[in-house]
């Protein structure tokens, strides 16, 4: 069935609007708490974490109101990084945890994100049966029965200490400076504060959010901020986060950016030397660099393609028993380690890289030669459907016959914005912009 309120990941508006609404959010909470407290017991719990949107306090008070209304008891985390809420739901034995956060995007927007009690976030099924609840009556508690609140004080302080205790280098980053950009997000405590524990010299920016900054001209959606700081402090490497801390930008000594499909070669050529690539497999989006493939193709391994979004990379991995994957973006999952794509984690499998390498971050952050990509994004209003238009049609057809052989065209719907993204890779970068430009003018015509 087509899914009302959910999307690639979780729910996800402008805050104040439908369907980011603090009406929504309590029965959405609700629902969730009816979902996971079938028993009628009290004891069931949810951690709820969040970024540091001013709108995460509204969606934060509505989701408890609604959870405690079914009974279940919830455990507030403040500002803690997505990955912090998978690791912490597990932890604390609670039957569910909630992320309150719109990832990447500006700080008008805000999302709910929800993982199980074994810290993987819910699956499709799951969601779509939450959906449903959301158009009948949800059962609520009986008076005595009705749930509590509790803040939790040193939530973000375990996570810190798990994600330190991941570091495989038996030593300190002593004698490195690190450039971390939080992009006044939800780790603008924890990475500055777990690289400094293992002896890094930071260099912090984007650590004073204020509420309407997140992802602002930061973080890894703007890696240029950090890049310049990189070589004006001559720094041994940049670190950019997004505003959920659950991505990252890697920055090396000259201020040249990577993105994530560098940073997993890196890591599979490492797991696979080591021999604990599971299966010798690595597990990205479509949208990884053709480049990638033929890199791991390269070295005897294999590369399997999952939907666009760390959830469909994970759910993937989960299948076929791999422990490593993620995405373009920065997402980089490690189930070794944790449920979802976590930035900092990833980050200090790079400085172990460095650390036991000896190597400049330059020379391991360029593992293959990509193939001319290009990207770009259509904005379409409510209602409207430009990939059904016959001309939208035709333009694709016509782009798929020309790349045969050549490279790869992927057009898809945003699960997250309003946005058809318009994505080819092709070897003839004259011929990559002409497909693009003619598809990209069709879409813009239909809408």
């Amino acid at each position: 069935m087509s899914r009302k309120y959910f999307g690639t990941d979780g729910v996800r508006g402008t805050a104040n609007s439908y369907p980011m609404t603090a009406e929504l959010a309590l029965k959405l909470g609700a629902a969730a708490g009816r979902f996971f407290r079938t028993d009628g017991r009290n004891g069931h719990r949810v951690v709820i974490g969040k970024d540091t949107r001013l709108s995460g306090y509204m969606i934060e008070n509505a989701l408890t109101a609604g959870l405690t209304s079914t009974g279940m008891n919830v455990l507030l985390l403040g500002p803690v990084p997505t990955p912090g809420v998978g690791y912490l739901t597990r932890s604390m034995r609670a039957d569910l945890g909630i992320m309150i956060s719109a990832s990447h995007n500006p700080a008008n927007d805000n999302g709910i994100k929800f993982f199980g009690p074994d810290g993987f976030k819910l699956d499709d099924a799951a969601e779509t049966r939450i959906e449903a609840m959301l158009e009948g009556e949800i059962a609520l508690a009986q008076p005595q029965n009705i749930g509590r609140a509790k803040r939790i004080d040193d939530g973000l302080g375990r996570y810190v200490e798990y994600a330190k205790t991941t570091f495989p280098f038996r030593g300190t980053l002593e004698g490195l400076k690190v450039v971390i950009d939080c992009a006044n997000g939800a780790a603008y405590k924890a990475a500055p504060q777990a690289l400094w524990e293992l002896g890094a010299e930071v260099v912090p920016m984007g650590v004073t959010p204020n509420g309407l900054n997140i992802n602002a001209k930061c973080g890894s959606t703007h890696p240029e901020t950090a890049a310049s700081a990189v070589v004006a402090h001559g720094a041994d490497l940049g670190i950019c986060l997004d505003g959920d801390a659950d991505r990252v930008i890697i920055i090396d000594e000259q201020g040249q950016v990577a993105d994530g499909d560098q940073f997993m070669a890196l890591l599979a050529a490492r797991w696979a030397d080591a021999g604990r690539l599971n299966h010798g497999t690595l597990v990205a989006s479509v949208m990884s660099n053709l480049g990638l493939e033929r890199f791991l193709t390269g070295r005897g391994l294999r590369l399997e393609r999952a939907p666009v979004g760390d959830r469909y990379v994970v759910e993937r991995m989960r299948e076929g028993g791999f422990n490593l994957g993620g995405e373009q973006s920065g997402h980089i999952v490690m189930t070794d380690y944790a449920t979802t794509g976590d930035g900092l984690i990833a980050a200090l499998q790079f400085l172990a890289a460095m650390a036991e390498s000896g190597r400049k971050a330059s020379e391991l952050v360029r593992q293959f030669d990509t193939v001319p990509q290009m990207l770009k994004n259509v904005r379409y209003q409510a209602g409207q459907e430009p990939l059904k238009a016959a001309t939208v049609q035709h333009a694709i057809a016509g782009a798929e016959a020309r790349l045969v052989g050549k490279g790869r065209l992927l057009i898809r719907k945003s699960g997250t914005e309003p946005l058809i993204r318009v994505m080819a890779e092709c070897e003839d970068e004259a011929l990559l912009n002409e497909l693009i430009d003619g598809i990209v003018g069709a879409v813009q015509a239909a809408v």
